[in-house]
């Protein structure tokens, strides 16, 4: 099953096509570069916009005195309750201080203590210091500025920005061999054309703007995992969506990208209190605000939800020199009419970041031959039903590394696109983007029910019956946004349980049969199906 949008009237060619410039993306490139192979390095808006810009808090890693990756691994295990691999966490914690270092080889400057070394802080769910942060709490816009700035230093690098990937172009083998994408603006790449190479890299980040209140940018439509599932692979984990506790709260009719209030606040002293001005976390969880995500995440909504009300408060008056240790979470509260060094901030959970994804092996490659994918996008295991605060760079380094290793040394000669004229193509009316958000934030968001998730799953096929014939980057993106949110209903149903991220008020409580993964699958017709795969512990 393929996307409407016309006739490709051009063709670009590469070793290897990397789908996303953040972490993950920039890494691969980069990596895939120093094995001499070129690559045609694609990103949606401009090439420094995804979410690695946004992310506040850290990079996580064994680095500090007395840390261990075994240490950091019993957190990831622990936070990802009872659904990591264990293979892929090893893989993540062991290669994960080597990336780190790379990365500062590559110029990334992290902020520094005052006797010279690498200042290392905490975030929920983590026993040790050891998150490195860069300007205060702008860690994502650092590695972002010096992974682009060796990329685009790199002339073997061809970077398309403005452009949508729409779908995979797979030879008579099964293989995928390339892309179709459409570039908006001027010049020979404009309007929709196809890209070929041996190896395809999904890094497009997160799928956050399927709910109407969101952490991610944008450009956050999960299209990577939408092209993924409709090239015939299998995703796993997509119920489990992380809503992060502490996000700044505006008002009821706030929609899109939300500030973010980084957890790194709490790990400096901040705490939350409920409308009683009572500090609530402290009865719930022996490391109180600083318990894992999905926990914490889960009392503020039931904070909320008894006190009818619309957030909880976040009390960061007594973190020592905020302005200084958090100077862009400090202007987003000052522009939105909080002092938080007088002040406390309100906040709510809002989605955050997709634990699942494609499915993948732990050299990132999907059940479809050819196609990689890393990152948010990918579904490695490492994350299980809840990521750890502050792995997901640290996985976008670690597997793109790995991806581009195993490319140099299984890159096959380049297929030729089969013939797909007679395939199946859909396009869904943009106009259903707003009821979609509002569908899914209602009835499969923080807590859900077989009652509201049912009631969205209806509300989904009504919504997804409404086509258009009229392709477009609006129509495009919603087409995804469709999917993923039905491959999200859809395990959430069949997770009869409340683990990790996923929280079910008619089954609350964690049930060890449910220790497996749901896949998900997408035929030609538009069908789906699922599966159950083993957990490897």
């Amino acid at each position: 099953m393929k996307l409407f949008a016309g006739v490709p009237g051009w063709t670009s060619h590469a070793d290897v096509i990397v789908i996303g410039s953040g972490v993950a993306g920039l890494t691969t490139a980069l990596n895939a570069r120093a094995a001499n192979l070129s690559v045609l390095l694609v990103t949606k808006a401009q090439i420094d916009e995804g979410s690695t810009k946004w992310a506040q808090g850290g990079i996580a890693a064994a680095l500090g005195p007395g840390d261990t990756p075994d240490e950091h691994k019993t957190d990831t295990l622990i936070a990802g309750a009872g659904l990591c691999d264990i293979d892929a966490v090893n893989v993540l914690v062991t290669e994960g201080p080597e990336a780190v270092r790379k990365l500062i080889a590559r110029g990334a400057v992290f902020d520094k203590s005052e006797s010279g070394e690498i200042a290392l802080t905490r975030e929920g769910g983590h026993h040790r210091n050891r998150i490195l942060h860069a300007g205060g709490d702008a860690t994502g816009a650092e590695v972002s500025r010096a992974l682009l700035a060796a990329v685009q230093n790199d002339s073997g690098i061809e970077v398309i920005e403005h452009a949508l990937v729409i779908d995979a172009l797979l030879s008579d083998s099964g293989r995928v061999c390339g892309v179709t994408l459409h570039v908006i603006g001027a010049g020979s790449s404009s309007g929709v054309g196809r890209a070929l190479a041996r190896a395809v890299v999904i890094a497009t980040g997160g799928l956050g703007q399927v709910y109407s209140q969101t952490t991610n940018p944008s450009v956050s439509t999960g299209d990577g995992v939408a092209l993924a599932l409709r090239a015939g692979a299998a995703v796993a984990d997509v119920e489990f969506i992380q809503f992060h506790p502490t996000v700044f709260w505006r008002d009821t009719s706030s929609a899109g990208q939300q500030p973010l209030i980084s957890e790194a606040v709490r790990g400096e002293g901040a705490i939350l209190l409920n409308h009683k001005g009572e500090h609530f976390m402290a009865a719930v969880h022996p490391q109180a605000d600083l318990a894992p995500r999905d926990i914490v995440a889960k009392e503020i909504f039931n904070q909320m939800r008894e006190a009818h009300v619309p957030h909880v408060w976040l009390d960061a008056t007594q973190v020592k020199d905020f302005q200084e240790r958090f100077p862009t979470i400090y202007a987003s509260c000052r522009a939105n009419g909080i002092d938080p060094e007088n002040q406390l901030i309100p906040v709510a959970p809002a989605s955050h970041y997709a634990s699942g994804g494609v499915l993948v092996d732990l050299n990132g490659e999907s059940t479809v031959p050819g196609l990689y994918v890393c990152g948010e996008s990918a579904c490695t295991g490492a994350h299980g039903a809840n990521r750890l605060a502050s792995n997901s760079l640290l996985e976008g380094l670690v597997f793109g590394a790995r991806i581009s290793e195993h490319i140099s040394s299984h890159l096959p000669e380049q297929e030729v696109p089969t013939d797909d004229s007679d395939e199946k193509r859909i396009l869904i009316d943009p106009a259903i983007r707003i009821p979609l958000q509002l569908a899914m934030s209602q009835g499969a968001g923080v807590m859900r029910s077989e009652k509201s998730l049912q009631i969205t799953l209806t509300t989904l096929q009504q919504l997804g019956a409404r086509h258009t014939q009229l392709p477009g980057v609006d129509a495009w993106e919603v087409s995804n946004l469709y999917v993923l949110a039905t491959a999200i209903v859809r395990s959430a149903l069949e997770r009869q349980e409340s683990r990790g991220s996923h929280w079910r008020t008619d089954y609350p409580d964690t049930n060890p049969i449910w220790e497996k993964r749901i896949l998900q699958r997408l035929d030609q017709n538009g069908t789906w199906s699922s599966s159950l795969m083993e957990v490897v512990k």
